[in-house]
């Protein structure tokens, strides 16, 4: 019968007639390792069950033993976030592929500063040592704390691209070079000859991959573009419109929604019709209900990236990937409706 107090490892010892030796590498994950028969094991989780007994996770974790607990650190505020958010579908993914792997979840919310950013080493230490590892996310990234982390060696993957930093370190990135030649190839066999580019003026280094890919794939493509014109939403100029247009563009590729959306409305102004008169293409998903909403565009898997993410850092904390793991995800493929044929006078 289960004491009245917190049982022991001792209590389990003596219930299942073993050496708390025993006890202690099966509460550790190296029983297998250490050569404790399965027979054994399983009568030692027997008796834990029948005791009640619950691991000190936090003990478990500073004896560098396994405790099922994966942590989830992001850089800026993200919770809770509404199904629109940008951050819903990589949580998602997240927590389906915990569920599936029989992890639980660790949310560090405590590690947040007075400005809405948040730090692993915000109280001295590093809080996510209470887990066995964790996924990392967040446009606001601190560089520092990272390079800190991956010299550390402490067991974690960063949902974004990471390449190019001083020190190696696992990450989940979006394949946007695959995507991009995805929509120029589109509007290529569409007819079109001449692309305008519209995107972020704050570059992030998301925004930063999509032009770098576009830039070196125009050529491939039989396309030419002008300058790509980098503002921020809101203050995107008419004339500029006007000017690419008398300048023999066609169609427009769009780096965000909200440039999409503020484009819409422009090119409505005009009294031109999208596809008939101008073809639009996005590098990420149009605001539902927005005027950009349905138009044709790619986007990142971000559930699947999610997920992809935990998976990576279980096979890390299994040994069977290297700390220096990248893994690349296949963007969402090419939909919507905003590609059409070149008209053949504006």
């Amino acid at each position: 019968m289960p004491s009245s107090t917190r049982p022991s490892q001792r209590d389990i010892a003596r219930l299942a007639q073993v050496s708390q030796a025993a006890v202690s590498l099966v509460l550790t994950g190296k029983a297998t390792e250490k050569g404790i028969a399965t027979a054994t094991q399983e009568k030692i989780r027997a008796a834990m069950d029948s005791l009640g007994y619950v691991p000190n996770a936090a003990a478990r974790s500073l004896r560098g033993g396994r405790n099922g607990l994966l942590g989830v650190h992001t850089f800026e505020r993200v919770f809770p976030v509404a199904t629109d958010d940008y951050y819903h579908e990589f949580l998602v993914g997240i927590e389906e592929q915990a569920v599936a792997e029989g992890q639980d979840l660790v949310l560090f919310a405590s590690t947040q500063l007075p400005d809405g950013t948040r730090s692993v080493y915000g109280r001295g230490s590093n809080r996510l040592r209470l887990t066995d590892g964790a996924v990392v996310l967040g446009r606001e990234r601190n560089e520092e704390e990272m390079e800190r982390l991956a010299v550390e060696g402490f067991p974690f993957v960063l949902v974004g691209n990471r390449a190019g930093a001083v020190t190696p370190m696992p990450y989940v990135a979006a394949d946007y070079p695959t995507a991009v030649t995805e929509v120029l190839r589109a509007l290529a066999v569409a007819g079109h000859r001449r692309l305008a580019y519209l995107g972020m003026a704050a570059r992030r280094r998301p925004q930063e991959e999509r032009l770098r890919a576009f830039r070196a794939l125009v050529p491939d493509t039989g396309l030419t573009c002008s300058a790509p014109h980098l503002v921020e939403a809101g203050t995107v100029a008419d004339a500029w419109v006007g000017r690419e247009l008398d300048d023999g563009v066609t169609a427009f590729v769009v780096e965000t929604p909200e440039h999409a959306a503020e484009l819409a409305g422009l090119l409505r102004a005009r009294g031109l019709a999208v596809p008939a008169d101008v073809s639009v293409a996005c590098l990420d998903v149009p605001e539902p209900g927005s005027a950009a909403d349905g138009w044709s565009h790619v986007g990142v898997a971000r559930r699947a990236m999610g997920a992809r993410a935990v998976r990576v850092l279980l096979g890390l904390l299994d040994g069977g990937l290297p700390r220096t793991h990248v893994d690349v995800v296949p963007c969402l493929p090419l939909r919507g409706n905003s590609i059409g044929a070149p008209p053949t006078t504006r």
